[in-house]
């Protein structure tokens, strides 16, 4: 199975699963119409699995989450927020 992601302005709108016996962004084109781009769950394809709201970041090749409220930073190599390690308080 291959996964593509609906781009509207440089934001994925929604996520599809494609037969593997064609080429995944050309069937879905012609299916939709719209503008589509391969995302894979293993991150071999675009660093990380497209989710609704993610960016697309041409220069990095990357699918991108939304920056969370509270992060440390983000990692280039990754391209995924730096996250602090849940603190449990009682």
């Amino acid at each position: 199975m291959a996964y593509v992601a609906e781009m509207k302005d440089g934001i994925v709108q929604q996520v599809l699963a494609m037969p593997d016996d064609c080429d995944p962004v050309e069937f879905a084109t012609g299916l939709f119409g719209g503008t589509w781009l391969q995302t894979s769950f293993n991150g071999t394809i675009r660093k990380n699995f497209a989710g609704i709201g993610y960016s697309y970041d041409e220069t990095r090749d990357a699918f991108i989450a939304p920056e969370p409220e509270i992060h440390l930073g983000f990692n280039e190599e990754t391209c995924q927020w730096i996250i602090p390690d849940a603190q449990i308080t009682e």
